[in-house]
């Protein structure tokens, strides 16, 4: 197999994927609760409670699948793995739109869950066509084009949310196909086939993925940042939608616009604040100060009260989109480049493993608290726990600079 000359524009090919896949999967999340609610006749804070499972659901089949993916990505290359986790998706949002009970919701997550392996793969590209020096702020177009898509698609999720709860799944797998042919025409392959290597399963399970960082001692630091980071990071997709219904009655319009403006504050502090962070401060520095910030948010969302309050919690919140592009650079620059596949592969369990954990302890805080017998009412508990969370991945990472200056 000879792997296509990438050429100037396959940074853009990526970033346009990654628009239109995160447009498809924001366009369902305004609709997931009352959907649940249909399904299960329940309230909506057992309603959160199901979300929640369909979250580890989802998460347990990524966590042991995506090494997998992320191995087959450095032996075959990064296309053809893309677009069959873009076509797996598409699938999943199909079972989802037809689906006649909750069994059904929980298979196409599952299902999503084994192939999914879209911003691994996209991230790995990155790292192909990035030079070291560029490669923080391209991690962080990633995420701006991950928040246009959150612009763009909670706010049409919102509109087609209010003609029916099931037509937003029809339109993700829309835009999902239409994503999977967009990929096979224009995208190019990176991975070079000098730099491309056997697979071998002992690479290719969770555990063995996990040990990728034992391989570099250096990341340990970086990877114990990453997992309490992304603790507080899941509370946000955990509980939102349930949360803004509960406390200030919001419509699917309303949550959708929401997450708009939350796709707009990430897009600027992934595209505007952390070119000039990590030229002033340095990739360390930038992602202690999104972890710092971010844990100033969570708190003030959780002691809101009305809409503006929201709003203008938000707004910090989003500046955690400062920390992951400058930590994936740090780890990128102290791996080879052929096992980079490896590394986000590794990522991506060690965020599976996080995407487990979070949104049961999230959504049962949630629950717990906001439930008719609950000994009271605190609905933001999940958000003080993720203020936590932020400010111990500000420690380690504090810890691991002393450490590594």
């Amino acid at each position: 197999m000879t792997a296509r000359k990438p050429g100037r524009h396959a940074l853009a090919f990526v970033l346009v994927t990654i628009l239109i896949d995160t447009i498809g999967f924001g366009i369902i999340i305004p609709v997931i609760p009352e959907l649940i609610m249909e399904l299960s006749g329940e309230p909506i804070s057992a309603a959160a409670g199901y979300g929640g499972l369909m979250l580890f659901s989802f998460a347990a089949a990524h966590f042991v699948f995506a090494p997998v993916m992320g191995n087959l990505a450095d032996r075959f290359g990064r296309r053809p793995i893309l677009l069959i986790s873009l076509l797996a998706l598409g699938i999943d949002y199909l079972i989802m739109a037809f689906a006649p009970s909750l069994f059904w919701l929980f298979l196409g997550r599952i299902f999503a869950g084994m192939f999914g392996a879209t911003f691994a793969t996209a991230n790995a590209y990155v790292t192909d066509v990035s030079p070291p020096e560029k490669r923080a702020q391209n991690f962080g177009l990633t995420g701006a084009a991950w928040g246009l898509g959150f612009i763009i698609g909670p706010v049409i999720g919102g509109f087609l949310g209010e003609i029916g709860p099931r037509i937003p799944f029809f339109a993700a797998a829309g835009i999902a196909f239409i994503n999977v042919a967009y990929g096979f025409l224009v995208l190019p392959e990176t991975l070079k086939d000098k730099d491309r290597r056997t697979f071998e399963w002992k690479r290719a399970n969770p555990i063995g993925a996990l040990a990728h960082f034992r391989s570099y001692p250096v990341l340990l630091g970086l990877a114990g940042a990453t997992i309490l980071f992304q603790l507080a990071h899941d509370a946000n997709p955990a509980v939102f939608t349930y949360f803004a219904i509960h406390q200030f009655d919001w419509s699917e319009r309303e949550i959708g616009f929401a997450l708009g403006f939350v796709g707009v504050t990430v897009i600027f502090s992934q595209t505007v604040l952390i070119r000039w962070t990590v030229e002033k401060f340095g990739e360390v520095n930038s992602a202690f100060i999104g972890l710092a910030v971010a844990a100033i948010g969570f708190a003030a969302l959780g002691i809101a009260t009305t809409t503006w309050m929201a709003y203008l919690a938000l707004i910090p919140m989003a500046l955690m989109g400062l920390a992951m592009p400058a930590i994936r650079s740090l780890m990128a620059a102290r791996v080879p480049d052929n096992a980079q596949g490896e590394l986000q592969g590794a990522l991506s369990s060690l965020m599976g493993l996080t995407m487990i954990a979070a949104p049961l302890l999230m959504t049962q805080l949630f629950r717990t608290f906001t439930a008719e017998d609950a000994p009271f009412q605190l609905p933001g508990a999940p958000y003080f726990a993720a203020a936590f969370l932020m400010i111990s991945a500000a420690l380690v990472l504090t810890r691991y600079a002393r450490n590594h200056s």
